[in-house]
């Protein structure tokens, strides 16, 4: 059973939420729509982590807003493995990542005889031809400008050879639609924990809140990252491969205008931290209670629109204690409809908050997996699909329930069952320090790196 701390503080978590939820549901319809651009936090409610470029804990975050007409932002939470090699060493055999960095600090502007030091692994390069060198809006020039005096990372250099590319993985962060966002704390804290452990790129998605905007707002936005990765992408092979042939001396000056266009056209647009070590082709999903639900739109609108989406492939993803609902109850919906932090009669009014009032049913294609005419492509074609659930949880039949649909079309999709855990009990705040909720971002990542492992499947689970 949960311990004596963990149901004290369900007790004031299920009062304060239900409050919440019951002053939204009774404001005014003037009063809960905000238009199309919407809210993505609520900071009266959780206090937000700021964004930190430095890897102080291995770890650099910053934020994007990508949408000019929406608030949608993702969250890059970006890991220093990405600047080396993990089995990379120097000749006396000593890892590069570990030798001596105030060297790199040291010669973080270049030298003095025509050389730059990197500064992800303090190696000099001679002579580095200076028409390789480019000053695109955002971008660094070289090596040396990978990092400044004071540890912020900068991100993409077009000549560098000591950086990695990296997995990246949509992280979708729970609050029945109505509540958490992608810079709280404790989301903070979950995908710094999920990078390391992963060795991803994370995109923490903050995607607009209800009831201000209803759905399918947040599904959409969900989308919406999705495609945002596939065109850094395009943009990030674009700039490169103009800048290959400016540097190898092909002749562009009957197209010197157009190189213009396209380069300023491509740095102000392209991310840099992406650009220089994001590998789309390995994608990851992750969803966390509601934004599972997020996470499985997102995967099927993926595979349905294919090569539309290259080079974006998403490989696999993870449904951690998602947020499905149904008219028929299920064995656990009846017995545990009152269980710790979110009880049924919660999370029903979170539904009717999120769902527009004509569309309302337990049983709508967001809220039930299980649901016939579901629409969408067929279960056999949906990525692995890892599906992590909660003893005391009452949505976690249904969440078992679908996992075995899949299986039955073939498609991997094992179910991680934690006992005496809660719902949210690896990404809560008060329980993100838990052996249990660090066992199950570790058994999380032993799963993922089954499919984003460049050498194939070498983990086993």
């Amino acid at each position: 059973m949960p311990s004596i701390g963990v149901k004290l503080y369900s007790v004031f978590f299920k009062f304060m939420l239900k409050h919440r939820l019951q002053s939204r549901l009774q404001a005014p319809e003037n009063d809960a729509v905000g238009g199309t651009f919407g809210v993505t936090s609520r900071p009266a409610e959780e206090t937000a982590a700021a964004a930190n470029p430095l890897f102080t804990d291995g770890v650099a975050t910053k934020d994007v807003h990508i949408d000019p007409v929406t608030s949608v932002s993702v969250r890059v939470f970006l890991p220093e493995t990405c600047l080396n090699f993990p089995d990379a060493k120097s000749k006396s055999g000593v890892p590069l990542l570990d030798q001596n960095r105030s060297l790199a600090r040291r010669y973080s502007h270049g030298s003095s005889d025509n050389s730059v030091v990197s500064g992800s692994n303090a190696v000099i390069v001679k002579n580095v031809d200076s028409s390789l060198r480019r000053s695109s809006y955002g971008f660094s020039v070289d090596d040396a400008n990978l990092k400044s005096e004071n540890g912020t990372y900068r991100g993409y250099n077009p000549v560098g050879k000591g950086s990695r590319r990296l997995p990246v993985m949509l992280q979708f962060h729970g609050g029945g639609f109505v509540s958490g966002s992608n810079d709280s704390v404790a989301n903070d804290f979950f995908c710094r924990r999920i990078a390391r452990l992963c060795d991803v790129i994370v995109l923490a998605v903050g995607y607009r809140l209800a009831p201000e905007n209803k759905y399918p707002s947040a599904f959409e936005d969900g989308l919406k990252v999705l495609h945002w990765l596939a065109k850094q992408a395009n943009l990030a092979e674009c700039t490169k491969s103009l800048g290959s042939s400016k540097g190898a001396g092909v002749d562009l000056r009957r197209s010197e205008g157009n190189w213009h266009v396209a380069d300023a056209f491509g740095a102000s647009m392209a991310e840099p931290w992406l650009a220089a070590h994001g590998d789309p082709s390995r994608c990851v999903l992750l969803g966390v209670s509601c934004g599972a639900n997020i996470a499985d739109y997102v995967a099927r609108k993926a595979i349905e629109a294919g090569k539309l989406l290259d080079p974006v492939k998403v490989v696999a993803q993870v449904l951690m204690y998602p947020f499905f609902i149904g008219s028929v109850p299920t064995h656990s919906e009846i017995k545990l409809s009152n269980s710790y932090f979110y009880d049924k009669a919660m999370c029903i009014l979170a539904w009717k908050l999120f769902l527009p009032e004509e569309e309302f049913s337990l049983d709508h294609p967001a809220a039930n997996p299980l649901v016939s005419g579901r629409g969408g492509p067929p279960l056999k074609r949906m990525p692995p699909t890892l599906t992590v659930v909660a003893e005391h949880d009452w949505m976690r039949d249904r969440a078992i329930a679908y996992s075995e649909e899949l299986r039955k079309v073939n498609v991997d999709a094992p179910v991680l069952e934690y006992k005496d855990a809660v719902h949210e009990f690896a990404t809560l705040d008060m329980l993100l320090k838990t052996p249990q909720a660090q066992a199950c971002a570790e058994d999380i990542a032993i799963w993922v790196k089954k499919f984003i492992s460049l050498r194939g499947h070498e983990f086993s689970y």
